[in-house]
């Protein structure tokens, strides 16, 4: 297909706005302001698409430019802007960078470059292929690579429940941080949340790899890694139902601390609970909360623990 001066403008200003974001001066009516741009037609956000992965790309732009087939003076442009998409190639994770927006008030660059995408609170099932479908969590991001009948797919942050009946010799791969999951028939529960990333085989079998190592899981293990933490060993998942939870809107915490608890709830309900003392977020949390039902969370944490609660202006609620 040919493009024309019309796709190069908007590709320019699509790398402006990833500019913006990178900058770390991004505001949240900037952030409005960009998803304004990206709904005005599918060009436009076909080209933020593009410049956003242009840029998680950067770090090995050689070879991907020339997979993906990249015009010539489109990594020209790239290099040239440097500066203003944030100089080195620092801040990377698994080969992407990722700008984290302070306090999580809108989605990073890399997952408003996903394929697919879920807010807060919000669930979607993709059939992916004929033989490939997945369940994603809120705040899930996913990225899908290739195409037909032979998809990668990337869980770029969030959580995913995948279901695959695929031929033994060719695997469905999913790629998480800096490891990866193949799975050829059967079901896996992917949950990765700033870059650490617990597996686990629900049906069937699956094979974990990470940092040079490989390690295969049957139904009812989990395995997890970081950056930080080489791949361990299989261990059998405590409490299934638990695991399960979610996907029929349920939260389900047994002896958690309240901040780990706030931490999760955060991920659902709108704006940002924050745990101001330490001694508070220790305190032992047991309880079932119905996703669509949040909202009471907070007057519940009140009532259960005498806190002060102070809500602050864009969602913020401070406990303490």
């Amino acid at each position: 297909m040919t493009e024309t001066k019309d796709d190069n403008d908007l590709l320019d200003r699509a790398i402006d706005w990833v500019a913006l974001l990178r900058s770390g001066r991004a505001t949240v009516g900037d952030a409005e302001r960009l998803q304004r741009w990206r709904a005005l037609s599918p060009a436009h956000e076909a080209a933020f698409r593009q410049a956003a992965r242009i840029y998680r790309d950067l770090g090995v732009m050689g070879t991907e430019l020339e997979r993906r087939k990249v015009r010539p003076f489109v990594a020209r442009r790239v290099v040239t802007r440097r500066a203003l998409i944030g100089g080195a190639l620092a801040a990377s994770v698994a080969g992407y960078m990722v700008v984290k927006p302070p306090l999580e008030l809108w989605p990073s660059l890399a997952e408003m470059s996903a394929d697919y995408r879920t807010a807060k609170g919000e669930q979607l099932d993709v059939a992916l292929t004929d033989n490939v479908s997945l369940k994603l969590n809120t705040q899930t991001s996913v990225a899908v690579r290739g195409s037909g009948i032979n998809p990668r797919i990337e869980l770029i942050s969030g959580e995913a429940a995948i279901s695959s009946r695929r031929l033994v010799s060719e695997p469905l791969v999913v790629i998480a941080a800096d490891g990866q999951i193949a799975s050829s028939a059967g079901e896996v529960n992917v949950r990765c949340i700033d870059g650490v990333v617990l597996a686990v085989c629900i049906q069937g079998s699956i094979t974990v790899s990470h940092g040079g190592r490989s390690v295969e899981l049957t139904s009812g293990q989990q395995i997890a890694y970081s950056a930080s933490e080489p791949l361990g060993k299989p261990v059998p998942v405590a409490d299934p139902d638990m695991l399960a939870a979610w996907r029929d809107k349920l939260l389900v915490f047994k002896d958690e601390p309240l901040a780990a608890v706030v931490s999760e709830i955060n991920r659902y309900r709108p704006g940002k609970i924050v745990v101001t003392s330490t001694e508070l977020g220790r305190r032992l949390v047991n309880g079932t909360f119905h996703i669509d039902k949040l909202d009471d969370f907070v007057a519940q944490v009140r009532q259960l623990y005498a806190v002060k609660v102070r809500a602050l202006p864009g969602g913020l609620v401070l406990l303490s």
